[in-house]
């Protein structure tokens, strides 16, 4: 028993300072203080070897969020119709067989885009695009089995588009004037892939 109030004792004493300690300044610190004179017995000694100082650490800069980079549009157009006459499949997502949103997300992935797996996931991703100023490679949204966004395809130019619909069985090529497509277009968003390093 006395030696755990002897141990208690001494690991209380580690912590409590008297009010006359003076604290460390932080590692590379500089403290200028007055000069003193020696003592009797503290001639004789030897003075102490100097403190290194810690080598400056120079702080990190902020990483600055960086822009997204616009896709080439006409590339990723021609691996899209390089796809042409691959089979319908739902819930397909690769050349074995693709639905509408599968197809998309292959194709974008190919160029580092992730795009999200559902029609109306895709629908909120990138920016909407008025239809004046549509470009290759954007993506077009059409509302065709439900109320909303709920099939998709990528324009290849003019008004042509390439998609996996289930009604020809085959990925192809279809014009967004046709009687079918124009009523049935929703609207377009353009996607970029993030940029070198952001990934």
């Amino acid at each position: 028993m006395k030696f755990a109030i002897a141990l208690v004792g001494v690991l209380a004493s580690a912590c409590a300072t008297t009010g006359n300690a003076v604290p460390r300044p932080f590692p590379g610190a500089t403290v200028a203080s007055a000069p003193t004179r020696p003592g009797p017995d503290e001639e004789r000694r030897p003075s102490p070897a100097p403190e290194r100082p810690v080598a400056a650490v120079a702080p990190v800069a902020p990483v600055a969020p960086v822009a997204p980079v616009a896709i080439d549009g006409y590339a990723l157009v021609g691996t899209a119709l390089s796809f042409r006459g691959i089979p319908y499949r739902n819930g397909g997502s690769d050349p074995d067989g693709f639905d509408c949103s599968g197809f998309t997300q292959y194709v974008f992935a190919r160029y580092g885009v992730a795009l999200a797996r559902e029609v109306r996931e895709q629908f909120r991703q990138g920016i909407a695009v008025d239809a004046r100023e549509l470009a290759p490679g954007d993506l077009l949204f059409f509302s065709t089995t439900d109320p909303g966004a709920s099939h998709v395809g990528i324009l290849v130019g003019g008004d042509e588009f390439v998609h996996a619909p289930s009604s020809t069985g085959v990925v192809r090529v279809e014009h967004l004037t046709a009687t079918y497509w124009a009523p049935r277009f929703i609207g377009a968003r353009r996607v970029s892939a993030p940029s070198n390093g952001s990934q």
